[in-house]
């Protein structure tokens, strides 16, 4: 019989008479965990002493990371036979836009998600710079303040604290420290976006009958949002630099320039809540509907078509609802 899948922890536990495996757990990370939490603390204490620009925000987003990567390396892995050898870094990202079910079934038995991660993070960090210089600051933070004014009370500072705020997101928007405290922060918000997000479809899994571990779920919700992250950053990189910068959204645009979906039928402005709404159905949407079902039908360890399908429909259909009820709500912001 093969071993189980084992990457950084063994053990057993005995009973008389019997003998059994115990789950492995991602112990590899732990070093990371407390590099990051290290980090984290250094640069608090520098923003304490006034020493780093932004320090207490990205120290405590670090601390946190590590803290967090921490917890989950008590989560046990996969106890799956090693029946393939784990695919290569390079092997998984590519695989993933063109043998997607090779991957999945891959990761299945080797829950990898950190090159996903990088590259998500890497080309996150690269659009975001690219767009604040081509967009400016300026534009940028005076719309942003512009429309939490037209919003008010309760939800909008007094007029006097805006203006404090507005020159405050200038300053850090121009301040090289911060925005590279900017890029540490969004590593560690899509991090704990993924991570929620993996959490949320081990349980509709099970709710459906079927078996994931979270490792696994983890990895598949990486690898499932690579392709339509990639495409998305590299296009709207492209379109950045062929459209003039007044045509740009400085908050819709901050996200993506590609407009592959119904929401070019309604203007931001006029139909808000229709624009949002329209949006969610898409050629890249219905991408990433598609990864996503396969990835949990073929990264877990029991899940039948129609649960993977159902679960991952059921989420698409959730947080549609959720942005179109924000947009709702603050509907100036894409105005």
């Amino acid at each position: 019989m093969s071993e189980p899948y084992n990457p950084g922890v063994s053990g057993s536990s005995s009973i008389p008479g019997q003998t059994h495996e115990r789950a492995p757990r991602p112990t590899k990370i732990r070093p990371y965990a407390i590099g990051f939490f290290v980090l984290g603390l250094l640069v608090l204490v520098g923003g304490i002493a006034k020493l780093v620009a932004g320090g207490l925000g990205t120290g405590a987003a670090l601390c946190f990371f590590g803290v967090l990567l921490f917890a989950l390396s008590f989560i046990p892995l996969p106890q799956l036979p090693d029946s393939e050898p784990p695919m290569s870094f390079l092997s998984r990202l590519m695989g993933v836009f063109f043998e997607p079910t090779r991957v999945f079934r891959n990761i299945r038995v080797h829950p990898a998600w950190v090159a996903p991660f990088a590259v998500i993070v890497v080309l996150s960090a690269v659009y975001t710079f690219c767009f604040t210089q081509r967009v400016t600051p300026e534009r940028i933070v005076n719309h942003t303040i512009d429309k939490l004014a037209e919003i008010g009370p309760p939800f909008a500072p007094p007029a006097d604290r805006l203006e404090e705020m507005r020159a405050k997101q200038l300053d850090d928007a121009k301040n090289p420290i911060q925005r590279a405290g900017a890029v540490a922060k969004t590593m560690v918000g899509i991090f704990v976006f993924t991570t929620i997000l993996a959490a949320l479809y081990l349980l509709g899994i099970l709710a459906f009958g079927g078996r994931i571990n979270f490792w696994q779920s983890l990895a598949v919700v990486m690898h499932a949002g690579l392709p339509i992250i990639a495409i998305q950053k590299v296009l709207s990189l492209v379109l950045l630099y062929i459209k003039s910068p007044d045509e740009i959204h400085p908050i819709l645009g901050a996200e993506t320039l590609v407009q592959d979906n119904l929401g070019i039928l309604f203007t931001p402005a006029e139909h808000p809540v229709l624009f949002v709404l329209a949006s969610a159905f898409g050629l890249l949407s219905f991408y990433a509907l598609w990864l996503k079902a396969v990835g949990l039908k073929n990264g877990g360890t029991k899940v039948s078509n129609g649960t993977a399908w159902g679960v991952a429909i059921t989420f698409w259909i959730l947080g549609t609802l959720a942005l179109t009820a924000v947009t709702a709500l603050f509907p100036n912001f894409i105005s």
